[in-house]
């Protein structure tokens, strides 16, 4: 695979103040090992403690390393990475596993039994033919993904504080979100700036909308197969931070899981009670009404909060149109897209709920999310089934 080094500093932060988060890179090339290794070496923020060929020698040597995050190929001879991951966390456990594969059918399908496997999230390799510009995204992607999965691993290894007693940072860099997450002893304190967590709408749902990112395939899977019995009467729509072709395998998980119709959505499509819309890759997914019925539209549009498809239009779209009958999931990801549009869902009369800090794998969206002032509920991924279904059927809150 040929891929140009790239140019600019898209990704790069300064010197943080604390110790570098410290990275295991398992790649069968040469040319992989290399890049990787210099673009996370060359900020400061990381500290590449092992290099390993194969799945074998990075299990091998997983626990003399201790790496809070390993970068590992899903295709490499001697033990592949599919074999690896299960030792890798078994002998470190914590460890964060950011898994690599290519931009195919077989790329997405084994990244995705990655994730079920334990993986906290996956990095598509850069189509070669797009040149620099797909190196320089994957570079960034590869920077923020690692940053944000290594700066967990090690709040996760602080002591826990008292009820109470504010956190410590960690020393870290500060994380790249618009929106600042609280804390969770914030949250449990004050959800609501000035406040408390808002009342859930008095109106049974007619929609359901979830968005995710980092950790977001995983808990969806989670949710669908809680709550699909319950959505016979209500359209869902889904929008996962995914590249193409990822999430046409995403949909056939979900349905899978929930025993109902997932696809990815087409536009112009009528939205259908029971059925679940995925959002394409490389698409924005909202709605919008004509003739008394509600529609798919993708739009090729810029991206928003970096991402495309992206949570915020897709929410936006739904408070318009369905207003107090809309219920709205923000489950774990990088960011703080989607908390705008939760606002708008929840100013309109809808119900908002975000995972827990604890369940997530990154707390970015939810907690900028509950941060913005929006949620109705903040619940553990076990909960927040159980909850929604409820809800669907008629439940009062």
């Amino acid at each position: 695979m040929s891929l140009a080094r790239p140019t600019g500093s898209s990704g790069g932060t300064p010197q943080p103040a604390g110790p570098p988060i410290k990275v295991m890179i398992v790649d069968d090339s040469v040319f992989m090992r290399g890049i990787l290794s210099n673009w996370l070496g060359e900020t400061g923020e990381f500290s590449v403690v092992a290099v390993h060929p194969n799945g074998r020698r990075a299990a091998d040597d997983v626990q003399r390393a201790q790496p809070d995050v390993v970068i590992l190929d899903l295709e490499m001879p001697d033990m592949d990475g599919l074999t690896a991951l299960p030792l890798i966390l078994e002998r470190k456990a914590g460890t964060a596993v950011l898994v690599a594969s290519a931009l195919t059918r077989r790329g997405a399908e084994i990244s995705l039994r990655a994730l079920t496997l334990g993986a906290a999230d996956y990095l598509p390799k850069p189509d070669a033919a797009r040149g620099p510009v797909a190196a320089e995204e994957f570079r960034a992607d590869l920077l923020a993904k690692t940053r944000s999965l290594g700066q967990r691993v090690r709040r996760r290894s602080l002591p826990r504080p008292p009820v109470g007693v504010p956190a410590a940072s960690g020393g870290g860099a500060p994380s790249p979100q618009p929106v600042q997450a609280p804390t969770p002893a914030t949250v449990a304190g004050a959800p609501r700036p000035g406040g408390k967590l808002r009342a859930y709408s008095m109106m049974p749902p007619t929609l359901l909308a979830v968005g995710s990112s980092t950790g977001g395939p995983q808990a969806l899977t989670r949710l669908f197969t809680d709550i699909g019995p319950a959505i016979g009467n209500v359209p869902v729509l889904i929008v996962q931070h995914m590249p193409p072709t990822f999430t046409a395998i995403l949909a056939e998980h979900i349905a899978r899981a929930s025993g109902r119709r997932c696809a990815e959505g087409r536009d112009g499509e009528d939205l259908v009670p029971g059925q679940i819309y995925v959002a394409p890759g490389g698409l924005h997914m909202d709605i919008v009404r004509s003739s008394g019925t509600s529609k798919i539209r993708l739009l090729d549009s810029p991206p928003v909060n970096f991402c495309k498809p992206a949570v915020d239009p897709m929410f936006e779209a739904v408070a318009g149109i369905y207003g107090a009958a809309a219920l709205a999931v923000v489950l774990t990801g990088m960011g703080s897209d989607g908390a705008r549009g939760a606002l708008k869902i929840a100013e309109l009369g809808g119900s908002v709920i975000a995972q827990d800090e604890e369940t997530s794998v990154v707390w970015g969206m939810p907690g900028a999310t509950v941060a913005i002032g929006a949620c109705a509920g903040i619940l553990p991924m076990a909960e927040i089934g159980p909850r929604v279904s409820r809800m669907l059927v008629g439940g009062r809150e």
